[in-house]
């Protein structure tokens, strides 16, 4: 949904995130990033989430669900190479945040993987 040029999320996420001119974002989905840079997860998938030696982010979140990604992100998926992030506090104290994030890069609502926060 649109409005005044800021874009959220649809109705049933509940408001997931907002973002203002493809790059501009709330402050909570701000924490995504965030926990994205400090865990380093671009080293597997690529600094615009599009995939390295790990899947592309961008695509995957199109069909993941919410609970598989927690999950994915909590336990990893060892057989693939995916580390478990379960005893990383920035990582854990921002699961939401950094599901909000990717799930506006996979939207398409942020359209470049470095934002920046809306003013308060």
């Amino acid at each position: 949904m649109c409005m005044g040029g800021a874009v959220a999320a649809h109705a049933e996420d509940k408001k997931l995130y907002t973002v203002v001119d493809g790059y501009k974002v709330d402050g909570e989905t701000m924490k995504g990033f965030r926990a994205w840079r400090a865990a380093a997860c671009d080293r597997c998938h690529g600094a615009n989430q599009e995939g390295l030696v790990g899947p592309s982010l961008v695509t995957s979140l199109k069909t993941l669900s919410k609970d598989d990604f927690v999950k994915t992100v909590t336990n990893g998926r060892l057989d693939k190479g995916m580390q478990s992030f379960g005893n990383s506090p920035v990582v854990m104290d921002n699961i939401n945040q950094l599901y909000a994030y990717l799930k506006g890069r996979s939207d398409g609502a942020i359209t470049r993987a470095k934002v920046e926060e809306l003013p308060k």
